[in-house]
């Protein structure tokens, strides 16, 4: 029995059909199977260079070439060395942003139905089942990634599309805040016992060191503590409230670094500034309200959902909801969009992969088998429907090309 076909050759548990589902996010990669109540795999969506022979990111490529060898790479490792399996003759769900640039769909397609010979790929919007995972219809899904915050309004399982909105505000952006306070105020205990400052010692703080500070040391603050700190870098006559306590992380070699209080704070406030259009995660969800009909808001409102690895942050989700309740009551909102309450769901899951447990949900279903492009129809048009293209939006020929 080869290895990759794990368990179901020896009748333990029947693996021969089930349906691979996939994640592919900027930073991280979900992997695991239909019907279970988690991934299997959740790995850096990272790739060795063939070239370099050094990590570089799975979406970083200069050509759809290059793009292709990175996929290639990246689902072999998924397949033999995560989950075990035989890709050929297997269901795939793709958990999908509807903002995806269309040269990955594209190139993820041809590498699974050429190269991996899969049996079928269904692509489904993540914003909308992560929606399943509550049995709800009806929400508006703010999903914090890695890169970027995007928010799509979901109503009676349709996604009005007219309304999403994003803004470049994610996990990167508080590394990036992070970063540059640390460098700025944070100092460094040698073996010996000596403070140093951190900028002498190093002039940038590694990826993976940022990444691990924020998860371990870092919260966001409530409203009212952001805006006492925020009167007070404005006036020092305004006395600030108590910072919290420092915390001691090991750094390379013998180095003890001490992070202040004041900057596990306030490297989440990056989040939460204005930004040159003097928009905000706040105005984001509003901004969304006002586009979708009108008697759609009040469900909507009282339908937020909020998912993401950057959402996992302690008091992220608490400091949006107030911050949208604030704007709400503030003039510019307040008679346009008089809405009297804003709810928020809690799914049952963590909150970096609510999407793709909706997505295993969807893969254990008969949608799977009904809604997936098949192997046969790729082969034939090489091509894989979109939304965006206007071929694939009129009936005529889209009954004719793929009755």
């Amino acid at each position: 029995m080869p290895l990759f076909e794990g368990l179901g050759g020896i009748g333990l548990i029947n693996e021969k059909n089930t349906t691979v589902v996939l994640d592919i996010g900027t930073a991280y990669t979900k992997a695991g199977f239909a019907g279970e109540y988690g991934p299997r795999i959740i790995t850096r969506s990272e790739v060795k260079c063939r070239e370099t022979g050094k990590n570089v990111p799975l979406l970083q490529y200069k050509d759809e070439n290059e793009l292709r060898h990175h996929l290639v790479d990246f689902i072999h490792k998924l397949y033999f060395r995560c989950l075990l399996v035989n890709p050929k003759d297997r269901r795939v769900v793709v958990v999908e942003n509807l903002l995806c640039p269309t040269v990955v769909r594209n190139t993820l397609a041809k590498v699974l139905f050429r190269h991996y010979e899969v049996l079928s790929v269904l692509f489904v919007p993540s914003h909308l089942v992560a929606l399943m995972t509550l049995g709800i219809t009806t929400g508006l899904v703010l999903d914090l990634g890695h890169k970027e915050a995007t928010l799509m309004p979901i109503y009676e399982g349709v996604v009005v599309f007219h309304a999403w909105q994003a803004l470049p505000f994610g996990g990167s952006l508080i590394e990036k805040s992070l970063s540059e306070l640390l460098l700025d105020r944070a100092v460094a205990t040698t073996e010996d016992g000596t403070e140093h400052r951190l900028s002498s010692i190093m002039q940038d703080i590694p990826n993976r060191y940022l990444e691990d500070i924020k998860v371990r040391t870092c919260f966001v603050s409530t409203l009212e503590r952001s805006s006492c700190l925020q009167n007070n870098k404005y006036d020092r006559s305004i006395e600030p409230p108590p910072p919290p306590p420092s915390v001691q992380y090991p750094l390379e070699g013998h180095h003890i670094l001490t992070v202040p209080g004041t900057v596990r704070e306030l490297a989440a406030e990056a989040l939460f500034e204005r930004d040159q259009d003097v928009l905000t995660l706040a105005t984001m969800v509003l901004n969304a309200l006002l586009k979708c009909p009108i008697d759609t808001r009040h469900k909507l409102a009282e339908n937020m959902v909020i998912i993401g690895g950057t959402a996992s942050m302690k008091g992220m989700k608490h400091r949006i909801l107030a911050e949208v309740r604030a704007a709400a009551a503030s003039e510019q909102y307040r008679q346009i969009l008089p809405i009297p309450s804003f709810l928020l769901h809690h799914p049952p899951a963590k909150d970096n992969y609510v999407s793709w447990l909706g997505g295993a949900i969807l893969g254990a279903t008969e949608a799977v088998m009904l809604r997936s492009y098949h192997r046969d129809q790729y082969l034939a048009s090489d091509v894989v429907p979109d939304w965006c293209n206007l071929i694939f939006n009129t009936c005529e020929d889209r009954d004719e090309k793929f009755a």
